[in-house]
């Protein structure tokens, strides 16, 4: 379960912050909700596979979340919000397991 718990995190985080932003038209709340649950997995995914790991996974969300945006250009918004976050849980799913 530990292992999925990040993944749940920038799964809701994204796909959360920015229906939250939509539905109150209020960008920085959305943005608090993609911070929260960013901050939460780092600490997660620091747990389970170490600081490293931790920085270049929440790099990636980070850097999921930027992509969204030119994304959204070529895909309409919500299919580019679910392929940042697929790609994004995949990578947290794949790197981000528990240290043996």
């Amino acid at each position: 379960m530990s292992a999925l718990l990040p993944t749940v995190l920038t799964t809701t985080g994204l796909i959360g912050g920015f229906q939250t932003a939509r539905a109150t038209k209020n960008r920085q709340l959305g943005g608090a909700v993609l911070a929260a649950a960013g901050a939460a997995a780092f600490v997660a995914w620091k747990k389970n596979a170490g600081t490293g790991t931790a920085v270049a996974l929440t790099a990636t969300y980070v850097a999921a979340f930027g992509a969204s945006h030119p994304l959204a250009k070529k895909l309409g918004a919500w299919p580019a919000v679910y392929t940042v976050t697929g790609a994004t849980a995949l990578a947290s799913l794949v790197f981000g397991r528990t240290r043996k």
